[in-house]
């Protein structure tokens, strides 16, 4: 039988403290024990099932961990309290100062000012190269280089990276490959490809309310266990900590992950198809013009679709802004960064969630100022939408 992410969350039971249907809560930052043995044993991590103080676990982050772990089919996750706080953490815990990592160009603006910004103070360099481009990744790496970085589909002009190839090449120097999975949770998995760590911002998809910050970390326990380690652990010790009433709230709306993503695509699919035919300039790994549109098939799981995620690029930030604010007042959707909500959100990403990238990188990758990033929500009448956002395409002169 076919590995589906869906069944593997089913497939968990999981019972509250009186019988109730969800894991009770547990509120609690520190645990009490009847012996200062088994204190000792649990914060030096010999003591299954015993809880000592919430930064370091709880059962509702526990539940929630083993929840994502059978989604992507790693041994195991670490949940945190936002998407980059388990992105940094992973970085540091598999690169010290004198070490080198090799990146995609197109990544979240957050991820790249970490890598650009941030970790060369402690001496740890990356190249950003077009992660499409096999040979450019090769050619980059370097006898310090400890990680292959990427995105499964990479924000914002979700280039697909192939994530099978990049996985051989990170074996055949001896590297880690992590990727983001964030676009396109149960639609690719990317530790059943190759990769070795798979990360997510649960903000986006997997949570689907845009009520919650947080992020997972999923790997071999070998690997969660390092993270988590008391003495040199960098999710231990940098303190991003999931609150265990956050943890609850994104593992009951995990339940019907599968049904919205369904929805996103079936919706963003549509939506890109009719304006390609209208002549629009789109983007979506669906579309047969996507330049990795067969890779994309040979790695999805099809019953979820290519996902939410598309781009129209209208030609220059004026019209972009011009469109956006027009379709929010329409009640078309949102002007708004983040994804995955039941509303479309759009925003100009080179403006917005990729302003961290100089603008003279942002033209060499292909991120213009007119580029408009969609996250496609779950609107149950999609010709209807479409009727709506081409009207207002056309009181903006982006269509004649």
């Amino acid at each position: 039988m076919s590995f589906n992410p869906a069944d593997k969350i089913q497939d968990l039971q999981y019972f509250g403290e009186f019988g109730g249907v969800n894991p009770s809560i547990s509120d609690s930052s520190t645990y009490t024990f009847l012996s200062a043995k088994t204190m000792f044993d649990t914060f030096e991590g010999n003591a299954d099932g015993c809880y000592l103080y919430s930064r370091h676990s709880s059962p509702s982050n526990l539940y929630l961990g083993e929840a994502l772990a059978a989604m992507e089919g790693t041994e195991t996750a670490n949940v945190a309290a936002s998407g980059m706080g388990a992105i940094t953490p992973v970085l540091l815990q598999l690169c010290q100062a004198g070490d080198h990592i090799v990146a995609s160009r197109t990544i979240y603006g957050g991820t790249y000012a970490f890598l650009k910004n941030f970790t060369p103070r402690i001496n740890i360099q990356t190249s950003f190269v077009n992660i499409t481009k096999l040979e450019a990744v090769e050619a980059a790496i370097t006898e310090n280089t400890k990680v292959l970085y990427c995105e499964s589909v990479s924000n914002p002009l979700l280039e697909v990276a192939d994530i099978k190839a990049l996985s051989e090449l990170a074996k055949k120097y001896n590297l880690k490959l992590v990727v983001d999975n964030t676009f396109s949770p149960l639609s690719v998995a990317p530790a059943k490809l190759g990769a070795d760590v798979v990360v997510h911002s649960l903000t986006k998809f997997i949570n689907g309310s845009s009520d919650t910050v947080g992020g997972v970390v999923c790997g071999t326990q070998e690997f969660i266990d390092q993270l988590r380690n008391v003495n040199d652990g960098a999710s231990m010790l940098l303190g991003s900590t999931m609150d265990s009433l956050r943890a609850s709230s994104i593992l009951k709306n995990l339940r019907t992950l599968h049904i919205r993503m369904k929805q996103h695509s079936t919706n963003a699919l549509y939506l890109a198809q009719r304006f390609e035919e209208d002549g629009l300039k789109v983007v979506y790994p669906g579309l047969e013009s996507h330049p990795s549109h067969e890779l994309f098939k040979t790695m999805m799981n099809p019953e979820y679709g290519y996902g939410g995620m598309l781009t129209i690029d209208v030609g220059n930030l004026k019209k972009a802004n011009e469109l956006m604010e027009l379709m929010q007042h329409e009640n078309l959707g949102y002007l708004a960064v983040s994804l995955g909500f039941y509303k479309t959100l759009f925003s100009a990403p080179g403006s917005s969630t990729s302003s961290e990238i100089p603008e003279e990188e942002q033209q060499e990758m292909g991120l213009t100022d007119g580029l408009i990033r969609f996250s496609i929500g779950l609107d149950n009448d999609i010709e209807r939408t479409y009727s709506l956002m081409k009207g207002c395409m056309k009181k903006t002169k982006i269509l004649l």
